[in-house]
């Protein structure tokens, strides 16, 4: 069968056929990408010339051309509009890319070539740093995924990475459907009270896509809600946070406790198989922190302050209230209080976060001021659906940069959370310039109502905006190394950056007024934003160290420990306590059955990069505030020694020709209030 996958889009930017790809269309295009690669990787390992950096690490950059375009697009609808046939077609050949991925980094004659070419690059002096760093890369992740095991290893490894691929869409899978099924339906209005319009046109849109009287509260990934702080009704919000902590638990077609534990005793053995002892200690091998002691070293150090400044704020809010805060009653309560002390809580400050001028006079707004980057919208040119915006992204000479895609709001087919995703990667080797997909989870309103935002999830679209930032401004020679192809503890660093701009006062100006009057954000509301800062960072930093240490309870356990496991409840209750952060009505942002960022995700042992990158982040924060804030200057320095080189270098070197020192925890400390 033909595909538009068969050749490079001709649409500008290389911008993917979306209104031509059919359903029918991706298994052929797969088997074509898969059986295309074989070849060309079984030509460069039995090439009868020796070993050059050019015949086989050059050639292998250059392999696997159709299946990297199939499998973009592909994981981009799977994950942002799919569909029940999707979905089938996903566990159906997620274990057929596995076997894949395995014939090629577990291919001894290969594994030979690159070795060799390692042991040569003292010989060569024409190679460009980027080069070199291609060459190691490449050795480092060959060896990790058990290139050097023997052929009985190597069987029973490729055995388990299929397994565990049909695994980790299952889970993904089953949470999309729990946390659709479970959404909360509402037949009283009244239990709706201190919601504002714009959320109950939402809730309603909701109900009535299901075929729903009412009104249908859709859960996000994460535990809480964002209407947990608006809403009176104290009952409806213990239906939502129970609705949100049962999923993947509730002994259904989609519970997810048999899937996870089957996952982590995978993952146990494979490490075993690889010699670690856990599964925390290969991952760390290959990331910036190094082990899972440096890790624990990171995390502990801030559970003491950081639970004890949590309780003390329950106590505040339960005070406040007049009753005993429990988990559905944190925001509301820490709301009431933002409220007094700050005169900025969510209701106040929604109707000066429209999605629109958002989006275009503050997160564009400051990435033109930083790095000249300008973004024309391209009605012309369509995503995978009809609600997906494409921009067209040039520098200040009007060069050609690449496309930055844009899909805001929640349906049943996009899975929870919010992320970036490149379709086209930017490398010289290859000739591609960036395409870049951010996506979101926010409720749609109803046709003619505005998309008012509330503070997290415009601090979310400035965060996302960050990594598009890192795909968009790359520079790199290899698709290897281009943008967020980076180490996982590290990749979070440039979005991270990339928020401290939504309360910046030139960029708030900018984009906070009114969506009615166009009035600016009033004064004391600008100042208790301002003030704010470090509000509530007990709660923030207990409920993300719970979740970070319960994905390092998981995946430090021993392939022996692994298989003793056989409560999840259990486990996880005992891990919080023994971690120090099972503060009451603080759960972990993500619980076991429906943390998908590690069962699923990618974030396996990796979770904590998130703090390990804040680290960076805070310290950058003064940076920035040192030499001038948002100016092209200060953004041309941090484009071109951190955004630009990707994964080309390693990121703690970038880090140090950027900062001039390594990173400080201090700021840090400042920020979360752990001094």
């Amino acid at each position: 069968m033909d595909t538009p996958f068969d050749q490079p889009s001709t649409l500008p930017y290389a911008l993917p056929p979306f209104d031509d790809v059919r359903l029918e269309h991706f298994r052929p295009a797969f088997d074509a990408g898969i059986a295309e690669q074989r070849a060309e990787v079984e030509a460069i390992s039995a090439d009868p010339d020796g070993p050059t950096f050019e015949n086989t690490l050059v050639a292998l950059e250059r392999s696997g051309q159709l299946l990297t375009r199939v499998s973009h697009v592909f994981f981009t609808l799977s994950s942002a509009d799919s569909t029940p046939e999707l979905h089938d077609l996903e566990a159906e050949v997620s274990p057929l890319l596995a076997a894949h991925r395995d014939a090629i980094t577990l291919d001894a004659r290969l594994y030979a070539r690159v070795d060799a070419v390692r042991s040569s690059l003292g010989e060569r002096t024409d190679l460009t740093d980027e080069d070199r760093r291609l060459v190691e890369r490449v050795h480092t992740e060959m060896t990790l995924a058990g290139a050097g095991l023997d052929d009985t290893g190597k069987e029973r490894l490729t055995a388990i990475n299929q397994e565990l691929s049909t695994l980790t869409t299952t889970f993904e899978r089953n949470l999309l459907e729990d946390t659709n099924d479970l959404a909360v339906h509402v037949t009283d209005e009244a239990e709706l009270a201190g919601l504002d319009d714009g959320a109950k046109s939402a809730a309603a849109a909701a109900a009535q896509d299901r075929g729903l009287d009412g009104w249908l509260v859709t859960l996000p990934l994460y535990t809480g809600h964002p209407w947990l702080a608006s809403l009176h009704d104290r009952g409806l919000r213990e239906r939502i946070m129970r609705a949100s902590l049962s999923r993947g638990r509730r002994g259904n077609a989609y519970d997810n406790r048999e899937v996870l534990l089957r996952i982590v005793r995978l993952r146990a053995e494979r490490a075993e198989l690889l010699g670690f002892p856990n599964h925390a200690a290969v991952v760390t091998a290959d990331e910036t922190a190094g082990t899972p002691e440096a890790v624990d070293g990171l995390l502990s150090s801030l559970v003491p302050a950081a639970a004890a400044n949590a309780e003390d704020e329950r106590a505040v809010r339960s005070r406040t209230v007049g009753f005993d805060v429990e988990a559905w009653d944190w925001a509301y309560a820490t709301e009431v209080l933002r409220g007094e002390q700050f005169a900025a809580d969510s209701s106040a400050l929604r109707p000066y976060f429209e999605a629109d001028r958002v989006l275009h006079d503050g997160v564009f707004h400051a990435a033109g001021a930083l790095y000249g980057l300008t973004f024309t919208e391209r009605q012309d040119l369509h995503g995978y659906n009809g609600e997906v915006r494409v921009f067209e992204v040039r520098d200040e000479d009007g060069a050609e940069v690449g496309l930055y895609l844009l899909d805001l709001y929640t349906r049943d087919g996009k899975r929870g959370g919010a992320w970036m995703n490149p379709v086209v990667e930017q490398s010289h080797l290859l000739g591609t310039l960036p395409v870049v997909v951010n996506n979101l989870n926010v409720a749609k309103p109803a046709t003619g109502s505005p998309t008012l935002l509330i503070q997290d999830e415009v601090e979310t679209l400035f965060h996302e905006f960050g990594h598009a930032l890192h795909g968009l401004i790359a520079r790199t020679t290899y698709p290897r190394f281009s943008g967020t192809n980076v180490e996982r503890d590290f990749v979070e660093f440039p979005s991270q950056v990339n928020e401290m701009w939504v309360t910046w006062p030139s960029v708030l100006a900018n984009y906070a007024k009114h969506h009615e009057t166009g009035e600016p954000l009033p004064p004391e509301l600008v100042l208790g934003l301002s003030d704010s800062a470090g509000f509530n960072e007990g709660f923030s930093t207990t409920e993300y160290l719970a979740a970070a240490l319960l994905d390092q309870a998981w995946h430090r356990l021993s392939a022996a420990e692994a298989a003793a496991v056989t409560d999840v409840e259990a486990f996880e209750r005992d891990a919080l306590a023994a971690a120090g952060v099972d503060v009451a009505a603080v759960p972990p942002r993500y619980s076991s059955t429906y943390f998908a960022h590690t069962f699923s995700g990618g974030y396996d042992a990796g979770y904590y990069g998130y703090i390990w990158s804040e680290v960076l982040d805070a310290d950058t924060v003064e940076w920035f505030r040192e030499h001038g804030g948002l100016s092209r200057e200060a953004g041309q320095r941090f484009a071109s020694l951190v955004l630009g080189v990707g994964g080309a270098q390693d990121p703690l070197e970038a880090y140090r020709a950027f900062r001039g020192r390594d990173a400080e925890v201090g700021p840090l400390l400042r920020r979360r209030g752990l001094e």
